[in-house]
């Protein structure tokens, strides 16, 4: 009989936020819910009452006024929320101000600090002073090219304080890709760290700051903060001031949060932009703030005073998620830096060392550590740890097996999956509830998750494309320079009217939780037959001598296609080279495991995979290159050198 990895104990499902929840749930409304489906109907099918009682719960503070909770609530897009609500983001996320630690920061091996709730109050206060005497005001955009260091959070804080709207991107970006960025939203400031460290190299930013700035003529300062060395030379570089400068006629006083309508904008997050120009994703500062306590709260378990880490660049919405933490009371872990640093083992040490409660990582993180034999349950404490929190990609069945073998067995494992777009997850994990192999627990609490097939009918026990069907507050208030919304509609509403398409190939399991195959837009057509990328990267990547795979599908035949055929591509262990005996073995192992339809007809060895700043794998890109088409944004890309490999393969020529 199928048993799952995974069962929390009846204490602490009793102790669970989600539990205390429900009961709140059941005075207030009356519901009869019995069990995870009961409360997620109720929550969809009742969207006003669901979210009030999660401001509630969450403990939201603002002027919730005397209007209704949702208005026009059968639009989608259109929908509004808590139309007569006040609030400032900052003021939620500034409400604890004792000595306990709020912020605990490392850079690889070379920096530790922490921050505490009391003195990070009064950094933001001084900031945000410092910047409304610049002038910055409610609306004005404020940019960060900055590492994952406390200086980002505290230069968010001041701005959202302001009700100014925060935007960041990763400084391994180079000048192009910050500039096809910040470009496009013109803004007033821009706070950048002199440098930053990676794999134990210092690089410096100096050099590339003086050419964005002379490039963005909106900015009227470049707020430089010190990282790598104590007091960087500015003088050759235009507009720049050192943030310590400029806080300095600020002493530390009480912060008057000005208070905000529920859709005020507080971020502009980015699309990858692997295709062109990355889009500019507009999100609100109510919606944003009550989505990530519900996440936060109900679906990570996270109370006062637990330490939350997740492995991010200030480039990934990840890290937005990460910093509303402070709204919980709880500590947010912050590192910048490798993970491959002291024998890819510096993030558990971290985790020990800093009582790490939930860590959240990657997909490919888990995998790595798999293939380098790292056994974390024997090498380190981990004592703290109560959750892992997984995303980025589909996490296969084996990295669940490798999770709850070599890192923890009492452990919540939760495979999570959303994106830059809603600021947040579609389906995630429940502290209350078994852990299934290989399968994410859940749709989240007020998200209508759907899978619908090509005719946009819902199926169960099939695959299709993951739809919300129920409009939700984190939804886009809307894209910068798109005055009409027609790319806002074109984005999410275009494949189902009044229905939003996330884009994910998924399908939805007995349990009532989701497996995902890849996205819908590198779904292979061999045939006739749709695969997911990832049902390939599973078995291929189970094989020791593969690192990583890439997968696409290639037109054919070249002079007349009329069909696609599966073309491979493998990383493979450094002293291993790709034989026809490798080529045979991966082909009946994927044959075995899988279906013969699911065989590549080219298996390829490359050095090197491309991937996205964030980490994801670009299929398109390579697609394009394989077609000898353009890639219309390198800029995009961490390591754009690596579509070299790709390029004019006589493999693919017959």
């Amino acid at each position: 009989m199928e048993r799952p990895l995974w069962q929390p104990s009846p204490a602490r499902i009793a102790n669970a936020n989600l539990t205390a929840f429900v009961r709140q749930a059941r005075e207030r409304w009356g519901i009869p819910a019995e069990d995870y489906s009961d409360l997620h109907w109720w929550s969809v099918s009742e969207p006003a009452q669901f979210w009030q009682s999660v401001w509630s719960f969450c403990g939201v503070i603002a002027d919730e006024g005397a209007g209704p909770a949702l208005v026009d609530g059968g639009k989608m897009p259109g929908a509004r929320w808590f139309p007569d609500a006040r609030l400032n983001f900052a003021e939620n996320l500034l409400r604890r101000r004792d000595r306990s630690p709020a912020i605990v920061f490392w850079s690889e091996d070379r920096l530790k600090s922490t921050v505490t709730y009391a003195e990070l109050y009064s950094e933001v206060s001084r900031l945000a002073q410092a910047l409304q005497a610049a002038g910055v005001k409610p609306g004005d955009r404020v940019a960060g090219y900055m590492p994952n260091v406390p200086g980002t959070v505290i230069a968010m804080l001041a701005t959202a304080t302001l009700g100014a709207v925060w935007s960041s991107c990763s400084p391994d970006f180079g000048v192009q890709g910050a500039l096809d960025r910040f470009g496009q939203i013109e803004p007033r400031m821009l706070f950048a760290a002199d440098g930053y460290f990676y794999n134990g190299k210092t690089i410096d930013l100096l050099p590339r700051l003086a050419q964005i700035v002379e490039a963005m003529p909106s900015v009227e300062k470049l707020v430089v903060v010190p990282y790598t060395r104590p007091r960087p030379p500015l003088a050759g570089v235009p507009r720049a001031v050192n943030v310590h400068d400029l806080m300095a006629p600020h002493r530390p006083r009480e912060i008057r949060f000005e208070r905000f309508a529920f859709n005020h904008p507080l971020y502009i997050l980015y699309s990858s932009g692997t295709t062109g120009v990355p889009k500019c994703i507009v999100h609100g500062a109510g919606g944003t703030l009550l989505q990530h306590m519900k996440e936060h709260q109900l679906h990570v378990d996270l109370k006062p005073g637990e330490r939350l880490f997740y492995f991010t660049t200030c480039g990934w919405m990840m890290w937005n998620w990460l910093a509303t933490a402070l709204a919980s009371r709880a500590t947010v872990v912050l590192y910048d830096g490798s993970p491959a640093i002291a024998g890819s083992r510096i993030l558990f040490d971290y985790a020990d060392a800093a009582r790490i409660t939930v860590f959240g990582t990657s997909a490919k993180f888990i995998d790595g550590a798999a293939k380098a034999g790292l056994r974390p349950r024997l090498s380190h404490r981990l004592t703290a740890m109560k959750a892992l929190l997984s995303t980025g990609s589909p996490l296969v069945p084996e990295g669940f097996d490798y999770v709850y073998r070599e890192i923890k067995k009492d452990l919540h494992l939760a495979s999570i999956s959303g994106g830059t777009d809603l600021i947040s997850c579609f389906a995630l994990g429940n502290p209350t509830a078994p852990v299934w192999r290989g399968e994410i627990q859940c749709p989240g609490l007020g998200m209508r998750v759907e899978v619908f097939n090509e005719n946009g009918r819902p199926v169960r026990g099939e695959k299709g494309e993951l739809v919300c069907s129920v409009p939700f507050p984190s939804m886009p208030i809307r894209f910068w320079n798109d005055p009409d919304g027609a790319k806002y509609r074109a984005a999410y509403f275009e494949k189902f009217p009044g229905v939003w398409c996330h884009g994910d190939y998924i399908e939805q399991t007995a349990h009532g939780g989701f497996v995902i195959y890849g996205r819908s837009d590198a779904v292979l057509n061999p045939g006739g037959v749709r695969i997911g990328t990832a049902e390939i990267y599973r078995q291929v990547e189970r094989l020791d001598e593969v690192l990583e795979g890439l997968v696409v599908g290639q037109d054919w035949p070249l002079e007349n296609p009329t069909d696609v055929r599966i073309v491979l591509f493998v990383r493979l262990r450094d002293d291993l080279k790709l034989d026809d005996a490798l080529i045979d073995r991966i082909k009946h192992h994927i044959r075995d495991a899988a279906t013969p339809r699911h065989v590549p007809a080219r298996i390829i060895q490359v050095p090197d995979i491309p991937r996205t700043k964030s980490g994801k794998i670009v299929e398109l890109a390579v697609r394009n290159v394989v077609h000898g088409r353009p890639v219309k944004n390198l800029e995009a890309l961490a390591n754009p050198e690596a579509l070299a490999h790709y390029q004019n393969r006589p493999e693919l020529a017959s």
